[in-house]
């Protein structure tokens, strides 16, 4: 059973080599005409690098999850040739960050095999947590992106602290509501066919509302803001079972949401531009314009590797879709690949969370089950908070693709999340195995 699952993980991989290699190829044949060996060479040492963390795996983790390693390596392969295409020097830099990133994955691995260790500094992982949200507005190190505050930079270092803040606040959350998760439905009353949690322990729902609110106003993120929320409630329903403090979540978040959009100018300004991008074309709204027509530019097929503009042909400084390697990457596959291209890559994130909630089915433990459903529940909301602002189903924010957009510090923190769902895996699957589990395993091997 081991082998076998790491064999289907080795298998997995071999597909995803050839893919960057063919991309890498499809690339090289538009830019210079003609096909050297150079897509060979990327393509064997993306492949040597995986094979190494395979390895790794292998022996350390070997009931692990078989498809999440690949398909997180499948996503990268993406970014990696999309990134390429856009500029050679910004795709080594985030082949240098994926290298890292596989590093700190290995790290995590390592020390933290008994993850349960995370619960006893709960409330200093929550500290650290939001420290480095707040980082941003600390004068001298915070740094402003598109009138949010999203980045810090000290010295020669710059990193966007919500993509590790994130993975902070659903350890703290796992573990708070494993402890407390009974409180909250012990004394709950119905109200007009809805379940009240008790007054006393309605506080978690409150600070969480409250913090993200406060990530709305004060730091001017409404991708981070929706994200944290959106995977605090998926921890609730878990915890509870009970949908109605989802739907009073829901509506807490609409009703803040929709107070600040009024009063507050820079968030009813990004609402604006949402609703009404044709009110100012040239300006606040050329961004997520540029998005819609580089999307429908690509038709069903797309228009194949280079052939999208993402400048002005003549005049590199003007820019036809702005950040196309970072907030706008979708719209760039969309248009290179077509319709079918971007559902593909919407496809794979599926895949990852189909992987990450399968897991927490199997984990026979509270903190566990609640670990891993939210981080696949926040992974999946990041992938869809920034696909549904390039659509324009919801406001653009500044959140990353994750694995595909171009950035260390995203790269980093999905792999250590990676890293974290195999661990709760192997643990799950290796009791599974152990007498009196081989029917669970029946069930959640697949």
């Amino acid at each position: 059973m081991k082998s076998g699952a790491r064999n289907r993980e080795l298998l997995a991989l071999i597909p995803v080599a050839a893919l960057l290699t063919a991309g890498f190829a499809g690339v090289f044949a538009q830019d210079h005409a003609k096909l050297g060996n150079a897509s060979l060479v990327y393509g064997a040492y993306f492949f040597a690098i995986c094979l190494a963390t395979h390895i790794y795996l292998r022996i350390r983790l070997p009931n692990a999850d078989p498809y999440l390693f690949p398909l997180a390596a499948l996503l990268t392969a993406i970014g990696l040739v999309m990134v390429y295409r856009i500029d050679q020097h910004l795709a080594r830099d985030q082949a240098n960050w994926f290298v890292i990133g596989l590093i700190l994955f290995a790290l995590t691995i390592q020390f933290l095999r008994d993850y349960e260790v995370l619960e006893r500094y709960r409330y200093l992982i929550a500290v650290g947590g939001l420290l480095l949200l707040l980082a941003p507005r600390l004068p001298g190190i915070g740094q402003q992106v598109n009138e949010a505050y999203l980045g810090v930079k000290i010295g020669p270092i710059a990193f966007q602290p919500a993509e590790f803040s994130k993975l902070a606040i659903i350890i703290f959350l796992a573990s708070y509501l494993r402890e407390n998760r009974e409180v909250l439905v012990v004394g709950a009353r119905r109200v007009l066919g809805v379940t009240l949690p008790p007054l006393k322990h309605f506080g978690p729902i409150l600070v969480v509302w409250g913090a993200s609110m406060f990530m709305l106003v004060f730091i001017r993120d409404l991708g981070s803001s929706l994200m944290f929320f959106a995977a605090f409630l998926a921890l609730l329903y878990v915890a509870t079972g009970r949908f109605s403090f989802v739907v009073i979540g829901m509506v807490m978040f609409v009703l803040g949401a929709w107070f600040f959009a009024t009063t507050v100018p820079h968030v009813h300004e990004r609402i604006e531009i949402w609703l009404h991008p044709f009110n100012d074309p040239l300006e606040s709204g050329y961004q997520i314009l540029g998005s819609i027509f580089s999307q429908a530019d690509g038709g069903l097929f797309g228009k194949g590797f280079g052939h999208a503009l993402i400048t002005v042909p003549g005049s590199p400084s003007q820019t036809l879709l702005p950040a196309a390697q970072t907030d706008m990457i979708y719209a760039l596959i969309v248009n290179e690949l077509g319709l079918f291209g971007g559902t593909g890559l919407v496809l794979v994130y599926l895949l990852v969370t189909a992987r990450g909630f399968k897991i927490a089915l199997l984990a026979s433990d509270g903190f566990s089950k609640l670990l891993a459903t939210g981080l696949t529940a926040v992974f999946a909301i990041q992938a869809f908070v920034i696909i549904g602002g390039v659509t324009r189903v919801i406001p653009l924010t500044g959140v990353t693709l994750p694995f595909v957009s171009y950035g260390g510090s995203s790269i980093v923190a999905n792999f250590v999340l990676i890293a974290l769902l195999l661990l709760v895996s192997d643990r799950a699957r290796r009791e599974a195995v152990e007498p009196g589990g081989r029917e669970a395993l029946a069930l959640g091997a697949s």
